[in-house]
């Protein structure tokens, strides 16, 4: 009913850059700052706060497509955050960096919720950083929820990892039932043709 005021209460991190890379950091943050309309001195208070947060004030005053690509995802991040949200969509933060700024962000992600009381929404296809960062999941499939819970509940579900074996010859599938039967662990065998 008020976009608006929804859009005061949410930041946004989308999937590709979002920053002025002829831009400063500085710039960025500045611009970010002033499109939702927060005061000249809350800006520049607010962008030091967080480019000290990212580990970005170094580089502030430096053009940001000259900065290195974790860099540069730390600043959309920050950007996403200018305003103090309450809400922070992510969307896939992770994608594109090597393993080190991947791993570098996440403990930057986990902080958001601790430390800033957001809630995030975060969309990943890594399963390890949902498993490291969600409080619940939700596996969509075609645009469809499959699955949600905690990341224990939903590993509890699975109940093992499925192993799928084809014969060449279907006629030697009890035999085949019979050795799958005896491997320690092994359960819930069904045969197809």
């Amino acid at each position: 009913a008020d976009p608006a005021a929804v859009r005061h209460v949410i930041g946004h991190v989308p999937q590709k850059p979002c920053f002025d890379p002829t831009a400063t950091g500085w710039e960025n943050l500045s611009l970010q700052g002033r499109i939702h309309g927060m005061p000249a001195t809350t800006i520049k208070e607010r962008s030091g706060e967080l480019l000290e947060r990212f580990g970005l004030a170094d580089a502030a005053g430096r053009i940001t497509k000259t900065w290195s690509g974790g860099m540069q995802r730390k600043l959309d991040v920050a950007l996403g955050l200018i305003h103090r949200p309450q809400v922070l969509f992510l969307d896939e933060p992770t994608t594109g960096l090597d393993p080190e700024a991947r791993a570098g962000m996440r403990p930057e992600i986990a902080g958001l919720t601790s430390s800033d009381g957001l809630t995030v929404l975060l969309t990943t296809h890594y399963l390890e950083e949902a498993d490291q960062l969600a409080g619940r999941l939700a596996i969509v499939d075609r645009g469809t929820v499959v699955a949600a819970g905690t990341p224990d509940e939903l590993k509890a579900a699975l109940g093992g990892d499925p192993v799928q074996i084809e014969l060449a010859e279907p006629a030697a599938n009890g035999d085949a039932r019979a050795v799958v039967g005896a491997v320690s662990g092994a359960r819930d065998g069904a045969a197809d043709g």
